[in-house]
Order: structure tokens, then sequence, then C-alpha cells
């Protein structure tokens, strides 16, 4: 699969797992952390949406400093400044203030979402596209199996102390792999023409490109379908995200050292659906497969949220369907978003794309904290729904 790889696409997920393993290292416990250092249920989701709103800003700039910046530039700069600055802010917090302030920088991360995504794709052939994506869901996947390792830093040195390590690991890591990655790749000859031909717009009339941009996705309507499937789609991870582990220790009394473990069954799960059953999976099959992908992540967000206390057997059931489901949905569904924008208003298109989406989960946070204040169980009842309505 990484022989297939050439160019940028090459160039950006050979040091992926240099991001993707730190992240999957905290990501299972950020929330908890939360909790941990006094920040109510309800909090977290408020801070977890304000995050989002600040992200609709940032997507909306993304596509004109992309292409003003170029692709390269706009990911070192932005990057150091989402991830790097916020995993510092992180591993010291000592209340809500400073998650708000992690959360303030985190949100330019949309700005290097989109140029890493142009730089990702823009020198590959659309037939080529399902391999790339394929081969950056196998490296995600495979950066959660090292997720158990976080539980071991949990059981060893308390949660606090544990998570303060994991974000400075994180630092550390995710900086050196920006600097590498740059040095790494080269600029598309797309991103150097739309370089060029930013160098004199304004403001406003990028701001005139954009609205150009929105009446033409507005009046597409396999774009807008296709739009909404993706929107739907990051919505219910979102809110998983935000709220499962929380509702594992709370909701299920599972001990906080064993949460780690579910990611790493997953990932576990995901590996082998992506070697052994996405390979055979025609092009023509392709929309099949990720309706059964969205069928079996509903059945597994309705066993856990039917799971009955400490019931370590039904979410480990449940995490194994939701990964089939996912490695079933994950890399045709980002290809075909992929292959229906044009690579000479990829920048713009999938700023407004980004826009979108932040618009709409943006309010998945609060949705998320009250509903938990409600049921614990309602959130996986809203992620069924949200699965339902893309099927």
């Amino acid at each position: 699969m990484f022989r297939r790889l050439q160019g940028n696409a090459r160039g950006c997920l050979i040091f992926e797992p240099m991001f993707v393993v730190p992240y999957n290292l905290f990501l299972t416990y950020a929330s908890v952390y939360m909790v941990a250092l006094g920040v109510s249920e309800t909090e977290v989701g408020w801070i977890t949406s304000f995050g989002l709103v600040l992200q609709i800003f940032a997507s909306f700039f993304s596509g004109y400093l992309t292409d003003r910046l170029g692709r390269r530039w706009a990911l070192l700069l932005f990057d150091l400044l989402s991830w790097t600055v916020a995993t510092l802010i992180w591993a010291i917090s000592q209340n809500i203030w400073f998650f708000i302030a992690a959360a303030l920088f985190n949100s330019m991360q949309k700005i290097p979402n989109t140029a890493w995504y142009c730089l990702l794709v823009e020198d590959t052939q659309p037939k080529d596209r399902v391999i790339v994506f394929t081969a950056l869901q196998f490296v995600a996947i495979a950066g959660g199996l090292l997720a158990p390792v976080g539980g071991l830093l949990v059981e060893h040195l308390t949660l606090v102390p544990a998570m303060r390590w994991m974000y400075g690991i994180a630092f550390v890591c995710m900086t050196s792999m920006f600097i590498l990655r740059h040095f790494y790749t080269h600029d598309t000859e797309i991103g150097l023409r739309k370089r060029r031909e930013s160098a004199n717009l304004s403001i406003k009339d990028n701001l005139q490109t954009v609205k150009k941009v929105v009446k033409m996705v507005l009046t597409t309507r396999p774009l807008l379908i296709l739009f909404g499937i993706y929107i739907l789609y990051n919505f219910q991870m979102t809110m998983r995200n935000t709220f499962l582990s929380i509702y594992l220790v709370d909701g299920l009394a599972i001990k906080p050292g064993l949460i780690a473990i579910f990611p790493g069954i997953s990932s576990v799960a995901m590996l082998v659906v992506l070697l052994a059953v996405n390979p055979r999976i025609r092009h023509e099959h392709q929309k099949p497969a990720m309706i059964c992908g969205f069928a079996l992540s509903a059945a597994a967000n309705v066993m856990l949220a039917a799971s009955p206390e400490q019931a370590v057997a039904w979410v480990v059931a449940s995490s194994l369907l939701w990964a089939v489901g996912t490695a079933l949905t994950g890399p045709y569904l980002e290809a075909a978003v992929a292959n229906a924008i044009d690579d000479e208003e990829r920048a713009n298109v999938l700023a407004i794309l980004t826009v979108l989406l932040m618009a709409f989960i943006s309010p998945s946070g609060i949705i998320g904290g009250w509903s938990y204040a409600f049921s614990p169980r309602a959130p996986f009842v809203l992620i069924t729904a949200a699965f339902i309505a893309c099927l």
C-alpha cells in the first residue's frame, strides 16, 4: 500500500505516526482529565462547543490563507500554533481557564487541515485517492494500538500526572513532526499557481470568491448530499470522542485504567478489515460497503447505550462492531468527498465545507452535555440517530 504512495501523499503520511501515536495516548483521557481538574461534565460540553465555534471562524479564512501562504507554510505555521501551543497548555493546566485558552489555540487547526488536505491529494490521481485515505486510516488505527499504554501510565502514575506526561510527549513528537514534514514535502503546481494568483487579492476579493463557491455548492445536489453525510458522520464522531470515556467511567463504572483497552481492541479489528476486507471491495461496491458500515456503527452505539454497568464484554462487542463499521466507511467517504471537489477550487471548497461542518457540529458539545445530564446513555442514542440519517 505504501509503495503505491508517491509525492506529497508519501511525505505527509510517513511522518503521520508522530502525530497519531501521542494523540491517541491522550485522547481517551482528555475529558476525564478535565473533570479531574474540577471541570463539570456540562462545562466540558461548553468548552468543546466553544472550540468548535472558534473553528468556524478559522475555517472561513482557511482557504484564503492556504492559497496566500502556500500549502506548506500555512501547514507549518498553524500546526505549530494549534497543536504545539495547545498541548503545552494542556500539559500545565490547573483549572477551566487553561482549557479555554487551549481551545482558543487548538481551534486554529482547521487552517492546517485545509492546507494538509490539499497537499495530500493535489498531486495524486483520483483513482489512487482511495489508497491514500486507506493508508491514512491504517496509520491512524495502528497508532490506536498504543492507546493502552496510556492506561498503564494512568495506573502507574494516577490520572493527572500521567496526562501531563502524555501531553508533554505530544508536544515534543508533534513539533518534531511538523518540522520534518515541512522539509520532506514540496509545493504542488496548483499550490504555487494559487499563491501567485492570490498575492494581489484582498480580503474583499476573497469574500467574492467564497460567495461564488457557496453558490456553486448550494446548487449542486450531489455535493449537498455528500456533504450532508460527511457532516452527520463528523457530528457523531465529535460527540463520541467527547463523552465516551466519561460514560465508561461514570455511567458504566468501569475502572479508568481499563478504558484504554477498548481503543486497542477497536484498532486491531479495524486493521483486520482494512487489510483483509477493503482490498477485495471493488469500486462499484463501495457505496454498499459504506451503507453496511453505517448500519454496523448504529448497532454498536445501540449496544453501548443498552449496556449494563461494569459489563466489559458488552463494551468489547460494541467496540468491535464500531471498528468494523468505521473501517468500511472512512476511506470511501473521504475519497468520495475528495473526488467531488475540483482541484482548481479545492482550498476554497474545503474551507466552505469546513465552515458548514463546524456550524452544524459546534453545538454537539452542548447538546451532548445537556443530554448526558438528562441520562448518561442519551448521547449514544443521538449518535445512533446520526448514523440512521446517514443511511
